[in-house]
């Protein structure tokens, strides 16, 4: 079972390797990242929701702090897969807000490797998070990770293709 279990992880790491090489999230490794993972959520261009309900929940200035912290980040096309009265009704209640983001945020810097040794990962809302990988894809939450290891200065984001929402 462990052999199984060690084949698995490793193909999931290389599954997450490829996934950010090719999609250039792989940056220059060589340096650190001068940027936290608010500004470099907004510089990504593909987290305009997400960056705008940080700052609306008061969770901004808290990601772009010391951290570390990891992100587990829907991107704009995931959060347009809300229904809009769901997103609306979120977005008017501030605690329900910050516990939907929260949600989406570990403490730590976990890298794609340190994820997918996992069985789960604890978030800053207190809730767990199933971590699953399936022919080389990984999901957090249910959510697929499309983007790995985009780095930031104080952590690092998952781009995910879907919002978690608490039950």
């Amino acid at each position: 079972m462990r052999k199984i279990r060690t084949i698995l992880s490793v193909s999931a790491v290389t599954a997450f390797a490829l996934l950010a090489v090719t999609v250039g999230a792989a940056a220059d490794r060589t340096r650190a990242p001068d940027k936290n993972i608010v500004e470099t959520a907004v510089a990504a261009g593909k987290f305009k929701t997400l960056t705008s309900l940080l700052t609306q929940a008061g969770l901004a200035k808290t990601l772009e702090g010391k951290g570390p912290y990891t992100v587990f980040a829907p991107t704009n096309a995931a959060f347009a897969n809300v229904p809009k009265a769901t997103l609306a009704r979120v977005a008017r209640n501030k605690a329900q807000l910050r516990s939907v983001l929260l949600l989406h945020v570990a403490k730590g810097r976990l890298t794609a490797a340190e994820v997918t040794e996992r069985r789960s990962v604890k978030t800053l809302n207190g809730r767990r998070l199933a971590i699953r990988v399936r022919s080389g894809k990984v999901f957090v939450g249910g959510a697929q990770v499309i983007t790995a290891d985009v780095t930031a200065s104080n952590g690092v984001i998952h781009a995910i293709d879907k919002v978690l929402l608490p039950r």
